[in-house]
């Protein structure tokens, strides 16, 4: 396979270069036209843009299937949708549920083998149940629970590691301890919490390492009060989640937070619940009702739930709509989400002895082909 024609971000510039595949991995990049005419096929991405496929570290579901239903078939409907859609890495997320429920879920996940026309599940971010009762956001107060280190080694052991992620509110009872105790086992984000500043302080000086939907079920930042978001950005390892939906935050915030952060430490997420895909109507979310209507998603109460925008509709929108220049959006969904769970190695850009997985956006940004682990998907 040969992607010819394009203009290829290489080096954090979009470049007019072919992208050669041998197999399942990028073989060589080289100016557009240097080689001759081989039996590969061509794919001619003329007057488009050619990007790593994306990396959605923190999302539920799409088209009806949700990681939390774990269902070998359920992650095959979000993986195949994932993939038409130029997200090829996915790390999906629980919700806050008992350890025997979440074992089963991480169980499924883990025994999962992606089809050739499916994205990789590299991971599972485990949002709940150590976090907040009074910053719940769309999760089930049920079942949320004080940090457990034992129950997530447990986890981890019935699911091979896979786990990649994991939400802690660190002013809980306990929770500092916790980070302390795992962060070698997961990547420990803040989230769901009510924390002031000097708690989130401590929690990065323990080894968190990561902001779940930033804005989002936490303080905000304020002069006397700069709360977690100050925190995480003096703490120079840690990558904040941005949701750049249209919905959960302002342009102007999307901006200030790239501004703050750059993309190097921002990772685009979706938040995707299981409607992503689907019309309006009413679905569910961690055992929740959720109405669906346009692209917002709430519950009865109006908080929302989740998005039904896909990754890379919130590039578009970070684009098109936000004034975030279009190589820190693409870096934020590819690059910096594969660096936070450990993947960088084999995704999140366009080079030589990487997976091969390419996005073909044209100049709108709409994803016109999907090459997915050296093949032409769609």
């Amino acid at each position: 396979m040969r992607v010819t024609g394009g203009e290829v971000l290489s080096g954090g510039v979009f470049r007019p270069l072919d992208v050669a595949c041998e197999a399942e991995r990028i073989a060589a990049l080289e100016p557009f036209g240097a080689s001759e005419p081989g039996a590969a096929d061509v794919l001619d991405a003329s007057g488009c843009y050619v990007v790593p496929g994306f990396v959605d570290i923190h999302f539920h579901g799409a088209r009806g299937a949700d990681l939390c239903d774990a269902s070998d078939e359920g992650l095959r409907t979000i993986a195949r949708y994932e993939a038409s859609r130029g997200v090829t890495a996915i790390c999906p997320a629980t919700m806050t549920y008992p350890e025997q429920t979440l074992t089963g879920i991480v169980q499924t996940a883990a025994a999962h083998r992606p089809a050739d026309d499916e994205a990789a599940l590299v991971g599972v971010n485990m949002e709940g149940p150590f976090i907040s009762p009074d910053k719940i956001g769309a999760q089930n107060p049920a079942y949320v629970q004080r940090a457990d280190a034992a129950m997530l080694g447990r986890l981890q052991e019935a699911c091979g590691g896979l786990v990649k992620l994991v939400d802690v509110a660190p002013e809980e009872p306990g929770a500092l301890e916790f980070v302390s105790a795992v962060a070698g086992q997961a990547r420990v984000s803040l989230a769901h919490t009510c924390a002031d500043y000097d708690t989130a302080r401590e929690a990065f000086a323990r080894g968190a390492r990561h902001m779940t939907h930033l804005y989002n079920a936490m303080p905000g930042l304020h002069h006397r009060k700069p709360g977690p978001i100050a925190a995480a950005w003096e703490c120079p390892e840690a990558t904040v989640e941005l949701i750049c939906d249209g919905v959960h935050i302002h342009p102007a915030i999307a901006r200030l937070t790239f501004g703050l952060f750059g993309a190097d430490r921002v990772c685009l997420v979706s938040d995707s619940m299981r409607a992503c895909g689907l019309e309006d109507g009413e679905y569910d979310l961690g055992g929740q009702q959720v109405g669906v209507r346009g692209n917002v998603a709430t519950l009865a109460d109006g908080t929302i739930a989740g998005s039904v925008t896909d990754l890379a509709a919130c590039v578009q929108t970070a684009v098109r709509d936000m004034g975030i220049p279009l190589a820190d959006a693409v870096r934020a969904a590819t690059l910096t989400p594969a660096r936070a769970i450990g993947i960088e190695s084999d995704r999140g850009s366009i080079e030589a002895g990487k997976v091969a997985d390419l996005v073909v956006l044209d100049k709108d940004l709409n994803v016109k082909h999907v090459v997915l682990r050296g093949k032409l998907l769609n």
